[in-house]
This record gives structure tokens, sequence and C-alpha cells, in this order.
């Protein structure tokens, strides 16, 4: 599996052939934007820097909501959850989605808001790589982020929804949040497999986001 970030909450996933694309971003958000194909697209939820599936071609099922979902091989799971911390009557809902192939499970949270609850950490279930907010405003900050790594214990993660050169408006930095860990890898892509994943204690990977 290959995982590659695009910016903010969106992530370019590859596995045998099938490519997901989750959270697209669009030029408004400030990073760059070129054409890409995929088979499967997943938005968390309907806001303008989350849901720009106009750029992406290959006629992709578009995955909104819970539920699950399974295409060649690809098992994708939908799990409800807030974007706020008072039960969605300040920014809606959010969906956390997660992909299972190849016998890695990667678990998006999309624009998660609160602290998960215990429903739905029983739901989401075994981590493998976590993709988690932590720049705050919209999302859950470093410190929250960080108390849900130890509830979710993942044996990856991966931050991402932070402040970086090309974004358009103001978050938290990455900072906030890697630098409560002592083991925290740059990496332009994350190329993994199932049999790697042995590490007991979480290790933080900060990828490059594509600029092509």
């Amino acid at each position: 599996m290959i995982i590659k970030w695009l910016g903010h909450a969106s992530f370019l996933i590859s596995s045998k052939g099938i490519n997901i694309i989750t959270d697209p971003i669009n030029e408004k958000s400030g990073y760059p934007v070129v054409p890409r194909s995929a088979d499967i697209v997943t938005i968390s939820h309907q806001h303008w820097d989350h849901n720009a599936t106009e750029g992406i071609s290959g006629m992709p099922r578009v995955f909104e909501g819970a539920g699950r979902h399974e295409l060649d091989g690809v098992i994708i799971s939908g799990i409800n959850s807030f974007h706020d911390k008072n039960q969605g009557r300040d920014r809606g809902t959010n969906t956390i989605f997660k992909i299972s192939a190849e016998g890695i499970n990667v678990v998006h949270l999309g624009d998660l808001g609160h602290i998960p609850g215990s429903q739905q950490v029983e739901e989401i279930g075994l981590v493998d790589v976590l993709l988690i907010p932590v720049g705050g405003v919209y999302t859950v900050d470093a410190e929250e982020a960080c108390e849900i790594v130890e509830l979710l214990k993942p044996r990856l993660v991966i931050p991402m929804h932070y402040q970086t050169p090309h974004l358009s408006f103001t978050l938290a930095p990455v900072e906030n949040f890697i630098s409560r860990y002592d083991r925290v890898l740059k990496l332009p892509c994350l190329e993994i497999e199932a049999s790697e994943l042995i590490q007991e204690e979480p290790g933080i990977i900060v990828l490059d986001y594509l600029l092509g």
C-alpha cells in the first residue's frame, strides 16, 4: 500500500491497482491541484475544502456517511461523528472512514471535532495507520489529537489538516503535535506492507504534500 498526501485532509491511497482519494481539495484551499483519477472517493463532510470531486476522473464511487462498502477487496467503513464538540450544532456531522486493504487498516478521521466516545472507538476497531487532524480551530487540536492516539492505539500516525506554506487560511502548525513524540519520521510518501506493522509504540510520519 502507498499513501501520498495531497494536502489538507486529502490523501491518495493506492492498493493493488485501486486508487482512493480522501476529502478532495480545490485550488481555493491554496494547495496545488492537478487532475487525478480514482476508483473510490471518500468525503467526510460537505465543506468546500473537503468535497471537490469535480477534478477527479475515472468515474469513482463516492462514499459519504455511515455504512460498509466493498470494491475489489477494498473495504470502506463509514462511522458517524461530529465536526465539533456540540453534537454537530456548530459545524455539522463528520464521517470517519476506515479503509481496509492488504491486511492494513487505515483510518481517516476527517474533520473530527471531538474525542471519540467508547462506541465510536469500538466501531473503529483495529487501526494500523491513523490519518488525524491536528491543527485545531475547525478540528481537534494537538493535545486532543494525542488523546485520540492513546484511545485508538494505531501503529503509525500521519498528521493532517494543519498550517503549511500553501494553506489559504490559518491553522496551528504540525510542530504543536509532533513535538510531543520522540519517534518522528519525515517522508515523501508512505509505502507499507502489513508484515512491517510490528511496533508497539506509535510512529509519527510527517508526509510531504504533492506539488504535482
